[in-house]
């Protein structure tokens, strides 16, 4: 009686320590499963954050040429001010002549009357 004890004792032992081994086992591939998932997240969100510097710099590289083309602009605003204000200045011009011209007009008629 007491080796058939003795054997079953050993036998449940046996049973247990596979029992935990196979816990452990479990234990272990859920963990790795979760490492792996973490990893493919982290993965994820580092590639995010470099597309988004990515298209931090390509807005930031828009923004510089936008300005340059406003920068541009003004300066363009201001030429045409300049030449709209030398026209203005002809156009008096040719408006005082138009006036001589046709006083000088007048005055030959007259003399030639």
């Amino acid at each position: 009686a007491g080796r058939s004890q003795g054997k079953m004792a050993a036998g449940g032992a046996a049973d247990a320590q596979a029992r935990f081994g196979h816990s452990v086992k479990g234990l272990l591939t859920e963990k790795v499963t979760s490492c792996g998932t973490d990893v493919i997240a982290l993965t994820k969100q580092v590639l995010k954050g470099s597309r988004s510097a990515e298209l931090l710099g390509q807005a930031a590289r828009n923004m510089v040429m936008q300005e340059d083309a406003i920068l541009h602009s003004e300066d363009s605003l201001r030429k045409m001010a300049i030449i709209t204000t030398h026209l203005q200045y002809q156009q008096e011009a040719i408006q005082k002549n138009v006036e001589q011209s046709s006083n000088l007009q007048d005055q030959l008629s007259h003399l030639l009357k």
